[in-house]
């Protein structure tokens, strides 16, 4: 067995080790690369490769050394990144290259309990994630939707909403607006920068890889849900709505129609993303309409007597501030969308 070092973005045995693994969109070089281009982070991935060079695991990373601290990353920015390893054998061929460099490491896992069983790692957060089954046939699914979801769905239609799919990045554009304004207004809380946006458009859309779907009313976009393929999944990633439609229940007949995207594409589960633990609204909302659960496990390592950097915890501190700061209502829409493009690196 050796160990070596690639770029996912571009390497072939990345490629084929995805391609092979029980791999998500998230260790998919398109993702990674939307990633990279949208944060100027330098990804990397480790593979442990068998007899004749045949990759056999392999774990992406990022290592960064900002104004928080020095932190290596499996991933920033995602739901979660499973190691893509079969036992605690070749997960440690792999981490104990990176726990060399004696720095702090994060990482979420849902569909891989291997990392749980290193002690050297501890728990720090934990998400809930849910998925559908897509394999049913349609009418099964619909059966097994919630009935106050049906009612929702079928207000919908009622009220004339209709969903398609975005054409362009103009659509693109005032998607990414109703995304800012109920990040900004409800949640009190920045937006990822444009630019990321326009990545996965570039990475995945232009590929046909997923689709941006759009809730309309009279020619008005009232919501909309940015869905990524990968593989045999469709992942449910960005969403945005205008809060003044929100009784005409947009966002289900959304989901209800992404969910026949994917079965119209052949796919096998529609991934409904991660959900804060303390989200029991939202996770109530997925209730609805999923047929699996998971929790998604934070895990950290700290090298011995690890203090971290000293301007850490002050920039911490000062992050829920500048964030408040920029997402009062009395400040501009477009100097709240700079301060996301400014801010979000540092939330990793």
């Amino acid at each position: 067995m050796s160990v070596i070092k690639v770029d996912p973005q571009t390497d072939l045995l990345w490629r084929e080790l995805t391609n092979s693994y029980k791999s998500d969109v998230f260790h998919s070089p398109e993702w990674i690369r939307a990633l990279s281009k949208t944060y100027d982070l330098d990804i990397q991935a480790l593979i442990l490769c068998g007899d004749k060079g045949v990759p056999v695991a392999g774990l992406p990373y990022c290592t960064i050394d900002d104004a928080v601290a020095p932190r290596i990353i499996s991933l920033p920015f995602s739901d979660f990144c499973d190691p893509l390893v079969k036992n605690l054998d070749e997960w440690s061929c792999l981490i104990d290259r990176l726990l060399f460099d004696q720095c702090q490491i994060k990482l979420r896992c849902v569909h891989n309990d291997v990392p749980l069983s290193d002690t050297r790692f501890s728990p720090f957060g934990r998400g809930k994630w849910h998925s559908i089954d897509l394999e049913q046939n349609l009418d099964t699914i619909w059966d097994n939707v919630h009935s106050s979801a049906k009612r929702a769905i079928r207000k919908a239609q009622q009220s004339g909403i209709t969903v398609r799919i975005a054409e362009n990045k103009n659509e693109l554009r005032s998607f990414f607006e109703l995304h800012l304004g109920i990040r900004k207004y409800k949640y009190r809380l920045l937006a990822q920068p444009y630019c990321f946006f326009e990545n996965l458009w570039d990475n995945f859309i232009e590929h046909q890889n997923g689709a941006l779907t759009l809730a309309t009313l009279e020619d008005r976009i009232i919501s909309g849900v940015f869905f990524l393929e990968w593989k045999d999944g469709l992942y449910y990633k960005i969403n945005a709505s205008d809060p003044a439609y929100v009784s005409n229940r947009p966002n289900d007949l959304v989901i209800w129609e992404g969910i026949k995207y994917g079965k119209s594409k052949g796919l096998k589960f529609f991934d409904f993303g991660i959900s804060d633990w303390e989200q029991e609204g939202l996770v109530r909302y997925k209730r609805k309409y999923a047929t699996k659960e998971k929790t998604i496990s934070f895990l950290q390592y700290k090298p011995p007597n690890w203090k971290g950097s000293y301007q850490e915890q002050p920039l911490r501190q000062q992050l829920p501030h500048l964030t408040d700061l920029f997402t009062n209502a009395s400040v501009p829409d477009n100097i709240t969308e700079r301060a996301g493009e400014i801010l979000y690196r540092f939330f990793t």
